[in-house]
């Protein structure tokens, strides 16, 4: 599989902590081993998936695209719950 991230991905996991980032490197391989664990989006962020898992007492989301057709999945956004399904529509992958 091949893993692909946005630059606002990458932005935001150069910010983190390294143990935010070892459980982030988790969840990733997580859903390397089964792509389709992320809840499926409708709507406006269609064909959008996020994929949702604690960090310390921090509900955190992930918000990802899988092609399984091309074995691709593509990073998007990483962040907490506040505001994240209105900024996600506002860059609109």
């Amino acid at each position: 599989m091949k893993i692909n991230s946005s630059g606002y991905f990458n932005r935001t996991v150069k910010r983190l902590h390294p143990n935010e980032k070892e459980i982030l490197d988790k969840a990733i391989r997580d859903l390397m081993a089964n792509p389709e664990a992320g809840n499926l989006k409708i709507g406006d962020l269609a064909g959008i998936r996020v994929y949702k898992f604690k960090v310390s007492q921090n509900l955190m989301l992930l918000a990802y695209k899988y092609s399984a057709e091309t074995d691709v999945m593509n990073l998007l956004e990483y962040d907490s719950h506040e505001n994240f399904y209105r900024d996600l529509k506002r860059r609109k992958h």
